[in-house]
């Protein structure tokens, strides 16, 4: 090859290069001012993406049911994911702020009164002494106690304020994922193809059936998971509203926390029937004890109607995910987040089985041509 046609390929792939380097700049410049755009709505986008793929069953049999009319079904889905969001909402919003209120009046007028402390927390270890002394102080005068615990009150008070806001925010966000899952749902068809197309992209030949599996995945775990937690928690707060349990919202909202957790609901039920027998009488306390352990065991009744098909994702990874999208985005970031993560660990492990499964393939193919 001569020398000035060898510079002049040279020069042809310099050129090439340069011209990639600019277009995936270009590129990426683009797609950072993109997400940088949509990062305040990417937790209600996925969420409400989570909403379509969750409710398809149901919206294609309301569609039927209505004649063929997508969009008058969207409309009715939205509007009963609203009423479920929100009546309940209110509801223990307005139990909170009436047990707040109702604290408030009777510390006030002093009408609070704390038992004696048994003289057996005195030899509790580390922290005994300082708590019998602090609990006997607040017995006698609740007061000049809690002048004493002003200074670690005021920063209670301050992060509970924070987190009230910070729920309503979600409450807030909730409903813009509803909307936006009721802008998807008519366009279902077309999403499917479309995640389709970008799934072949991604992984060639297998892509469409990851995709199919991942909306499998979002399928079990919004149904078996999340659906569950819902229902276990707003049975959980009807039960402590009807009893009149106080700030039943409170208690409501660590029930939901603790299901998609996976840890059981009894851990702040039973708390609260301790508190029930104390206040009630004994045939409500017996029947609201009854509702709890009822509540508590729903899931095993739940979960194998709901879960339907999809494959069996680890409570860790539900846990590490609820608790990482909780820090990250919210009371909605608790169900995107155990959503999301499940999603990759089903594709990741269904990926490192199709990798075995290949392996296995070549190998025997191997020893065969041997």
């Amino acid at each position: 090859m001569p020398p000035s046609e060898k510079t002049d390929d040279q020069r042809a792939f310099d050129r090439r290069v340069t011209q990639a380097a600019v277009r995936l700049s270009l590129l990426a410049l683009l797609t950072f001012w993109c997400l940088r755009i949509l990062a305040p709505f990417l937790n209600p986008i996925i969420g409400g993406a989570v909403i379509a793929i969750a409710v398809q069953t149901p919206y294609a049999k309301l569609t039927g049911a209505l004649g063929g009319r997508p969009k008058l079904a969207a409309v009715l889905m939205v509007l009963v994911a609203l009423l479920v969001l929100i009546v309940p909402t209110f509801a223990l919003g307005a139990s909170l702020v009436d047990s707040t209120a109702g604290f408030s009046d009777d510390l006030i007028h002093d009408q609070i009164k704390i038992p004696a402390p048994p003289d057996s927390v005195a030899g509790w270890p580390i922290v005994g002494e300082q708590l019998h002394a602090l609990w006997l102080g607040a017995s006698e005068n609740l007061e000049s106690a809690l002048v004493k615990l002003a200074p670690y009150m005021k920063d209670v008070g301050l992060w509970l304020v924070s987190s009230v806001g910070d729920l309503g925010m979600g409450v807030a966000l909730f409903i813009v994922a509803i909307l936006i899952a009721g802008a998807l749902l008519p366009n279902g068809e077309r999403a499917t193809r479309l995640a389709d197309k970008v799934a072949y992209l991604l992984a060639g030949p297998r892509g469409p059936k990851l995709a199919d599996l991942a909306a499998s995945s979002v399928q079990s775990v919004t149904r078996g998971v999340l659906g569950v937690a819902v229902l276990q928690s707003l049975l959980a707060g009807l039960g402590m509203l009807v009893v009149g349990v106080p700030a039943a919202g409170l208690w409501t909202l660590l029930i939901l926390i603790l299901a998609v957790m996976q840890l059981p609901p009894t851990l702040v039920l039973i708390p609260v029937i301790i508190y029930v027998f104390y206040t009630s009488s004994t045939v409500v306390a017996v029947l609201f004890a009854i509702w709890s352990i009822l509540v508590g065991l729903s899931d095993n009744v739940l979960k194998p109607l709901l879960m339907g098909r999809g494959s069996a994702v680890p409570m860790l990874v539900l846990f590490m995910g609820s608790i990482g999208g909780f820090i990250a985005g919210g009371i909605l970031g608790l169900f995107v987040g155990a959503v999301v993560l499940s999603l990759g660990y089903t594709i990741f492990m269904a990926w490192v089985d199709e990798s075995d499964v290949d392996g296995g393939d070549a190998a025997t193919a191997a020893t065969e041509v041997r």
